[in-house]
């Protein structure tokens, strides 16, 4: 029987009471009184006012038991409520409770486990409200006025529609409007490309030029932000170095330029894409755009970074009359001379100083920051030196450095890396900076970081020890059965879905290999060295347009290797699916195999034609344990998606999590 009642909920029931499907449990982009949120459902935005298909927003869950909003398109996602600059906490929200339900009830209180409260201004006896993901990306809550026909906002997630990542698309900047609520503008020389869509963006009004056989203005847009997609984070640096940077770079479509006052020096982020724009008179720095000096460039919105020019009309121009003779002007002009020299030198000094005396001061100044800022302590390298016993036992190696093991003064553990010798030009402010974005992650499926050296030429980084190794130590041993290995899977999973979604900055780890995958006592995982080839790659670059390739043959997706795209979080989707087959196979990707893993296991499915042999044929047969048939099946499918050819075919690491606990709880 179909049934609808009075809260809204259309059910199929049998004859004796059972709810076979009911539309609770699948809501689009609206949930009604009474109409949970679920860790299993998400609310998604339509694309526009009249177009109802799927949009870029999304409500949902996420792997810290956090409701967020997120924007994801086909090239770009992040998450922008709560404010991704602070952690859950800091914005009032519990990661604890696992349960995850929201809901709002009729008289508009809306309450979550993970402890996000709030009431609807009309709070009270209303017969009619919901709560709906609009297609601006805004979460609000509306009322029925009966007597109008209207539903009027009763309470909104982001007060500040310029906030919400995406609204204006690429290439432009969004501005708070008090009557219409934000405006968008194209930058500079560019032109909208959907006139009836801002999501669509801006694109160039100029031919874009070739690589290396172009010169370069630079547009300054004042008090402009754009969030995020830094190719880059240069602390320290003065506007012509940022700007040679950015000229150097194909990549770079600009760079944000600022000072921050808590530091004491200018930081500049060279950007790969201009997004989320933000024109803000509250913001304290600018944003110069890169534009080929063929280009003629407009003075009302735009200044040259090489210097402001005075463009006087001839009406404007008054010749003065001289009060003084030529004898006086020429003693006046050596007096001037005399006290321009004067004053040079007086500034050349204290330009000198304020530098050199900065300089001198980032390494307490920076050091008091980290501290403050993550809790880390700097270890000295005498400390570590003896706690490692002089670095005697080698527990690993990579291309970043060589791990020791250590035991500290208080008896704990540690694994110490020394990581690989900078260039003389890696001053201790970059790697403070580092350490500090490093500090940010939170997740039980990350190494910890608990200190760090920065002492002369050495930089080395203190870890949790974790005591069964890594995974690529484990795969062979009869240690890790089935059960094991989904856990192990998961809780990899869930770490990259943090890294590349939920953290302030985005992160792609950029070598996911079993090798970076540790296991503690209980074989629980923790993704390592994520990040750190940031710290490493000074004299390269740390654009997701890399010159070269990072990763490790066998891992590495198709279009890091052979095709010249912009590199994405799928990459990471890659390199997990390839692990993730050769926990179950039992064969490494790099052990001397021509072919790649992927495609042997496809083989084996469409030689078997149909039929379920081909997953005895695949499995490791040497592995303890039972496991049932189809979920087997169901996990080696997953891995095949994570590799397929396509970057767009790919789920999201949020999506494997969700795939592998529909498997977890069907098995």
């Amino acid at each position: 029987m179909l049934r609808l009642n009075n809260s809204g909920n259309l059910f199929i029931q049998t004859r004796d009471g059972k709810v076979l499907w009911q539309s609770f449990d699948f809501p689009t982009n609206t949930l009604l009184p009474n109409q949970p949120l679920t860790k299993l459902v998400s609310l998604v935005s339509s694309r526009s006012s009249t177009n109802h298909s799927s949009g870029f927003y999304k409500l949902f869950f996420d792997n810290d038991n956090v409701v967020r909003l997120v924007y994801s398109d086909s090239r770009l996602t992040g998450i922008y409520w709560p404010n991704p600059e602070f952690r859950a906490w800091e914005s009032g929200r519990n990661i604890y409770g696992s349960q995850r339900i929201a809901t709002m009830d009729s008289s508009g209180h809306f309450i979550s486990t993970d402890d996000l409260v709030f009431n609807t201004s009309d709070a009270g006896d209303q017969p009619s409200r919901r709560l709906t993901i609009d297609f601006d990306g805004n979460f609000r809550a509306y009322s029925l006025d009966e007597s109008r026909g209207i539903w009027q906002v009763t309470w909104q997630a982001m007060s500040e529609g310029c906030k919400i990542h995406g609204s204006c698309g690429e290439n432009s900047t969004c501005s708070n409007d008090p009557v219409h609520g934000r405006k968008c503008s194209c930058i500079p020389n560019h032109r909208m490309i959907n006139l009836t869509d801002w999501s669509y963006g801006c694109e160039p009004e100029f031919k874009p030029t070739s690589c290396g056989n172009s010169e370069y203005n630079f547009l300054l847009l004042p008090h402009s932000d754009f969030w995020g997609y830094d190719s880059r984070y240069m602390p320290n640096t003065t506007l012509s170095e940022c700007k040679q940077e950015c000229i150097k770079r194909c990549s770079c479509k600009g760079f944000q330029f600022k000072y921050d006052w808590n530091k004491g020096f200018s930081i500049c982020y060279p950007k790969f894409l201009l997004v989320n724009g933000l024109r803000s008179a509250n913001f304290n720095g600018s944003m110069y755009l890169k534009v080929p000096k063929s280009v003629p460039l407009s003075l009302n919105n735009s200044r040259d970074v090489q210097g402001f020019k005075l463009n006087c009309s001839v009406k404007t121009t008054i010749q003065l009359d001289r009060s003084y003779d030529r004898n006086h002007q020429k003693e006046s002009i050596k007096f001037l001379m005399l006290t321009a020299y004067v004053v040079g030198a007086l500034e050349i000094i204290c330009i000198s100083y304020f530098f050199y005396g900065t300089r001198s001061r980032l390494s307490t100044q920076g050091q008091g920051y980290l501290q403050a800022a993550t809790g880390f302590r700097r270890f000295s390298y005498a400390e570590l030196k003896k706690a490692s016993k002089n670095f005697s036992e080698e527990i690993g190696r990579g291309g970043g450095g060589i791990v020791y093991k250590g035991v500290l003064s208080d008896n704990r553990v540690v694994a110490i890396k020394h990581l690989n010798e900078f260039s003389n030009r890696q001053d201790e402010a970059e790697l403070l900076a580092e350490i500090s974005t490093l500090g940010s992650l939170n997740h039980m499926n990350l190494i910890e970081i608990w200190g760090y050296c920065a002492e002369g030429k050495h930089r080395l980084l203190v870890y949790e020890y974790m005591e069964n190794g890594s995974l690529s130590q484990n795969l062979q041993s009869n240690k890790l059965d089935w059960d094991k290995r989904l856990d192990i899977a998961l809780g990899t999973a869930k770490g990259l879905a943090y890294l590349h979604e939920e953290c302030l900055e985005w992160i792609l780890h950029c070598d996911v290999k079993p090798h970076n995958i540790l296991l503690d006592r209980d074989y629980k995982p923790k993704v390592a060295d994520f990040g750190l080839s940031k710290l490493l790659d000074r004299n390269g670059t740390r654009d997701l347009e890399f010159t070269r390739a990072r990763g490790t043959r066998g891992y590495m997706a198709p279009e890091w290797l052979f095709v010249n795209l912009p590199i994405t979080s799928k990459v990471d989707v890659y390199s997990y699916g390839v692990v993730m087959l050769e926990m179950i196979t039992g064969t490494s990707q790099c052990g001397g195999s021509e072919g790649r893993l992927d495609s042997w296991v496809r083989e084996k499915i469409i030689a078997a034609g149909g039929k379920n042999d081909w997953i005895r044929e695949v499995v490791d047969s040497t592995v303890d344990g039972n496991y049932n048939m189809s979920t087997m099946g169901a996990l080696i499918k997953v891995a095949l998606r994570c590799c397929e050819e396509d970057k767009d075919a790919r789920p999201t690491m949020s999506q494997v999590v969700d795939m592998l606990l529909h498997v977890e709880e069907d098995d």
